[in-house]
């Protein structure tokens, strides 16, 4: 395992927020080597949110293990439920589609939109029997996300591409990083990982537990140290190195605390004295299960670091997964990945089409 970090006097107070250094005063030298991680320290890291390890038999690529994962959120079951017992043409399957779309999270705005022009073209007679009906809702619902389903794409030209992971405590950053690293190795990318997310010492044992499962160096420091100090360090060893890949961590924070979000555009200003255009993806990563509350988190963390990709976590089991769709809406940012499951292989690339037909029946025969 690479990692460098950089020790602080034991006898500093604990400061309640990273030092905030000018950022002219970044560090121009290489890293020194790091001591070892003691084991116990990623044993702890390992037992507040485990790397999950690989499938012996790992999902075929594709579109295959979407509705497995998805069946139980509460978007399918609902729909699902409605249709194998409302499977009547009328004004009331609609209004019953409507309170299951707002019961997931789908969102007033959008919800509204999508019904009305479902019941005005109803009026119109376009619609044989309830399965048409299903049909034009899979459609629209689709058209809803495939503006937002664009896939990351790593830019040739930039050595190293930096993404700059954010999002509050909580929804799977970290994690994210970690399958991100395995997906980036198996397609045969350089990569390096910078743990700037310095307040918690775990976290930055569990990207080094990462690292080591995947053969990617990660820099680091102790904790408590300055954020933008460590991506610093990191794009500067990345491009000393000629790695394709720099995937920094940052510190979950509520997008309420003014004092943290600052932080993330001093660690992009400090980024941007070593490359102009890094960070090239500002990756945020938001919990399916949140609902409406993760479309205030992406307003704030978009007004601090100008979000350019997200990453919907934890869709799989109960969550309702209609937040997607109202995220769509609401900001037309694209959705990079999608999280399905625990595995490595389960943080799948967004794709509308699979994501629609694993919350929708396939017809009014297979509903319920």
């Amino acid at each position: 395992m690479l990692s460098w970090f950089r020790r602080k006097p034991s006898d500093a107070p604990r400061p309640a927020e990273p030092p905030r250094p000018a950022a002219d005063a970044m560090p121009g030298a290489a890293p020194a080597q790091a001591e070892p991680v003691p084991s116990e320290v990623i044993a702890a890291a390992l037992e507040v949110e485990p790397p999950p390890q690989p499938a012996d038999a790992p999902a075929p690529p594709g579109r295959s293990g979407w509705r497995e994962r998805l069946r139980n959120s509460a978007f399918a079951l609902g729909i699902g439920g409605l249709f194998a017992r409302h499977p009547r043409l009328d004004d009331e399957l609609l209004d019953e589609i409507e309170t299951v779309l707002l019961t997931a999270d789908v969102g007033v705005t959008a919800t509204t939109q999508l019904i009305e022009g479902l019941r005005q073209r109803m009026r119109r007679r376009e619609f044989a029997d309830a399965d048409a009906l299903l049909r034009a809702l899979r459609n629209e619902l689709v058209a809803m996300l495939a503006p937002v389903a664009q896939p990351l794409e790593i830019a040739r030209d930039a050595r190293p591409f930096v993404i700059l992971t954010v999002g509050v405590n909580g929804v799977g950053k970290t994690t994210t990083i970690g399958k991100l690293a395995r997906r980036f190795k198996d397609e045969g990318r350089s990569l390096m990982l910078a743990a700037g997310d310095t307040f918690r010492a775990a976290a930055v044992a569990q990207l080094q537990a990462w690292g080591e499962r995947n053969g990617v160096p990660v820099i680091a420091q102790g904790q408590n140290a300055d954020a933008a100090s460590v991506a610093y360090d990191a794009l500067q060893a990345a491009k000393a190195r000629g790695i394709e890949v720099l995937v920094a961590d940052t510190a979950g924070r509520l997008h309420t605390q003014q004092g943290l979000m600052a932080e993330l555009g001093k660690i992009r200003r400090v980024l941007g004295k070593l490359d102009p255009q890094a960070p090239h993806e500002v990756l945020m990563v938001i919990d399916g299960t949140t609902g409406q509350n993760a479309i205030s988190q992406v307003r704030q963390f978009n007004a601090a670091v100008e979000v350019t990709g997200l990453v919907v976590t934890k869709l799989d089991g109960t969550a309702k997964g209609g937040v997607v769709f109202a995220l769509a809406r609401e900001f037309g940012i694209p959705i990079r990945y999608a999280g399905i499951g625990e595995r490595p292989e389960d943080l799948r690339v967004f794709d509308a089409e699979a994501f629609v037909d694993a919350l929708l029946p396939e017809s009014l025969g297979s509903a319920g």
